[in-house]
């Protein structure tokens, strides 16, 4: 199997503080890779030593099977990152941005700026003034710039971060198409979890600096528990009559007036007779599925508070 990166108990500190450690990844060719965890989890720092703009404290990194440091960066040439916010020169114009890159990279073949402004929407603007444009347009001359020298590897640093649902919509679809249409690895870090699972093909989550699991998002799917969750005016009695009326153990109250169960699925309309029954409003019930968000909570035992 062919990988394109991999780290072996990668580590950074700054004096008293580790911001990561012992964090083995693997990106296989071909991934969309969500890389997910809340703010300040250490995703930043991770991905500026896969790039070697700072230098591990202990550990190492390969990318293309070939070791990353500071004094060797001919990896460059084969990815295109953006970390953080993408900076532009905003009184220049998208395709002028595009052009001092080109030069910059070295990269030959002028007609392939226009490649890049129409793979990411851009070419109808491009003799526009970047000031003018919206966040996400400038998020998608970012990745236009990230591309221009047709990397095979592209490292997304929260790409969809500040923008508004059109523009993660557009973002989203960008990185899919870039994975599926033209053969592009891709490493999408961010926090937005309801974004991160309508992309990816694998995720690994990390938590204060813990790379906690690395997995197929198919995987996930698969084990994910089926529930009834029940929206009802007093769940102090719900739980009661779950407990005392049906056996039921298996549940929890996720928040006031929303219980969850996880057992006895198939008695879902006996359940609901119940509680109607004994003067509890139920607003709704309907069997449903954890989501990505669920999963995160359970694995990192916390609030997603980004």
């Amino acid at each position: 199997m062919d990988y394109i990166l991999k780290t072996y108990n990668l580590t950074k500190k700054y004096k008293d503080i580790t911001a990561v450690e012992n964090v083995n990844m693997t990106i296989k060719k071909g991934d969309i890779y969500g890389f997910i965890g809340k703010n300040g989890a250490g995703k930043t720092t991770l991905i500026r030593m896969i790039t070697g703009l700072i230098n591990p404290t202990s550990g190492n990194v390969e990318i293309f099977g070939h070791p990353v440091s500071r004094g060797n960066k001919a990896f460059l040439e084969r990815i295109g990152t953006i970390i953080e916010f993408p900076g532009s020169y905003q009184n220049l114009t998208a395709r002028e941005n595009l052009e001092m890159h080109r030069r910059l990279m070295r990269v030959s073949d002028k007609k392939r700026i226009d490649e890049v402004l129409e793979l990411v929407n851009l070419q109808h603007v491009s003799n526009k003034k970047v000031k003018g444009f919206s966040l996400g347009m400038k998020q998608r001359l970012g990745i236009a710039r990230a591309l221009l020298h047709k990397p095979e590897f592209l490292i997304l640093d929260e790409p969809t971060n500040g923008l508004d649902p059109v523009g993660i919509k557009e973002i989203r679809q960008l990185i899919i198409d870039l994975a599926k249409t033209h053969g592009i690895t891709i490493l999408v870090s961010s926090h937005i979890l309801s974004e991160i699972h309508q992309m990816v093909t694998r995720i690994g989550i990390i938590n204060n600096g813990h790379l906690l699991e690395e997995v197929g998002y198919e995987a996930i799917k698969e084990r994910n528990r089926h529930f009834i969750e029940a929206k009802v005016s007093n769940d102090k009695k719900a739980a009661y009559l779950l407990e005392n009326h049906f056996a039921i153990e298996n549940y929890s109250i996720i928040e006031p007036g929303i219980i969850r169960i996880y057992e006895s699925l198939e008695n879902s309309p006996a359940i609901n007779k119940i509680f109607v029954k004994n003067g509890i409003d139920v607003a709704e019930i309907k069997i449903s599925k954890d989501t990505l968000e669920d999963y995160f909570l359970k694995l990192t035992g916390g609030e997603n508070n980004a």
